[in-house]
């Protein structure tokens, strides 16, 4: 059995389709070829469009403009949004108003985590939640088994369904006019980006007294936009731009004129990764749920899940992995400069009597250095604690010298490179 009981898990087959353009594509076109986009998430996504580095530099000295329309955006209204969305996520609602946002997660009754959101609470009684776009028709299909009365909200009662039914409106698919994406201004220089685009003082100066988590609502060339301080790159001054999917392509191709002289570079998904990896910042599949079904608390973000709620939705399985776990999601640096191989996904972290303790999630070299989100025993998880990590085997080569192509925990390994932990999260 694993770390969370199998009852009330959410089981969800995604149908397989043809990828598809983003509300951004024929903006994009324009910018890069088609050999440089993939299929991310079921959309046609850029990689790049100048080089991951310098999109990466860009963010951190300047400034960078992201796609992010694939991401899914839902709509919950009503007098019962509330209760509904303190029910299904677990940080606590009650405590964000109308003009802030909250980071959050989605978990089934089991305890497996579904996703990670961001709540936008717009009015008294209406809500954006943004969710992951792998996840979005997943998500989708778990509310309205929830509101339907089809999926337990609690094994030891199970009987028992969810009373809240809000109404519920996918933004990306909505027939009316009210539709939302969302574009993501990422870096120092954003503030000053979207102040070339907004001729109106008044909204400049709202944008700007913004702290982190907070949004305001305004016209950009004649579009209602929702901006709020939120962001997936680390970076201190960050923006999210949500218009209307018609408005999108000109607002995207009006920050980018404007932004230019100001250092602005369109950011494919790469760049997007390496950030997020620099700061610390998790990516579902990887530093959550995956192969290791990583809880939010292993990933480092207990101060999301509010167990002194009188109840949410996977509640009793969160609080024994936060009483029992023995792994954590740490950040470690590694030397990164030109002819020292790669860490990859997947290669074991070894302690200092050699012996293996976790592995590689996610990767990623900046500048003359490798950052590395791991999954490790929670013992080794102290900021300065010496590691090592060894280098799994790719090919057949490598193999016939020794090399495994798997690791156990506990397993002896003589570690190929050293490795230090670092602060779990970093702002730029």
């Amino acid at each position: 059995m694993s770390k969370t009981e199998t009852t009330g898990k959410f089981v969800f087959h995604k149908e397989k389709a043809e990828p598809r353009p983003s509300a951004l594509y024929e903006e994009q076109l324009k910018l890069t070829d088609k050999s440089k986009f993939s299929d991310f998430a079921g959309y046609l996504m850029p990689l790049w469009f100048s080089a991951i580095s310098d999109e990466h530099k860009a963010v951190r000295e300047n400034a960078g403009l992201f796609d992010c329309t694939h991401m899914g955006v839902f709509e919950i209204s009503g007098p019962q949004a509330k209760d509904f969305l303190n029910t299904v996520t677990t940080n606590n609602v009650e405590k964000i108003s109308p003009g802030s946002a909250q980071y959050s997660y989605v978990l089934d009754a089991a305890g497996f985590c579904l996703d990670d959101v961001i709540i936008y609470q717009l009015q008294d009684e209406e809500y954006m939640v943004v969710v992951n776009a792998a996840n979005e028709s997943k998500i989708e299909n778990y509310f309205e088994k929830l509101t339907a009365g089809d999926q337990i909200i609690d094994p030891e009662r199970q009987e028992e369904r969810l009373e809240h039914k809000p109404e519920i409106k996918n933004l990306k698919l909505n027939t009316s006019n009210n539709t939302r994406v969302d574009i993501a201004l990422q870096g120092p220089a954003s503030l000053q980006v979207l102040s070339e685009i907004i001729e109106d003082q008044q909204s400049i100066e709202e944008i700007k007294n913004l702290r982190p988590f907070k949004l305001t609502q305004l016209s950009i060339a004649g579009s209602n936009c929702i901006i709020s301080s939120t962001g997936y790159t680390g970076a201190v001054t960050a923006f999210e731009l949500f218009p209307s999917i018609d408005d999108a392509p000109e607002i995207f191709k009006l920050l980018l004129e404007k932004g230019k002289p100001l250092g602005l570079l369109p950011c494919g998904l790469g760049a997007r990764d390496s950030l997020r990896i620099e700061a610390g910042l998790p990516l579902y599949s990887h530093e959550l749920n995956g192969a290791h079904n990583i809880s939010p608390i292993e990933a480092g973000y207990g101060w999301a899940v509010k167990l002194q709620k009188d109840f949410f939705i996977g509640k009793a399985a969160m609080g024994k992995i936060k009483e029992s776990h023995d792994m954590k999601v740490v950040r470690i640096e590694l030397p990164g400069s030109k002819g020292i191989r790669p860490v990859r996904w997947n290669d074991p972290v070894i302690n200092s009597d050699g012996n293996c303790i976790g592995s590689v999630l996610s990767t990623a070299k900046i500048n003359e250095k490798q950052i590395a989100l791991c999954f490790i025993n929670k013992e080794y998880s102290q900021e300065d604690t010496a590691l090592g990590l060894y280098y799994l085997a790719r090919s057949k080569a490598q193999i016939e010298k020794g090399k495994v192509q798997n690791a156990d925990l506990g397993q002896s390994l003589k570690a190929d490179i050293n490795a230090n932990v670092i602060s779990r999260f970093e702002k730029f």
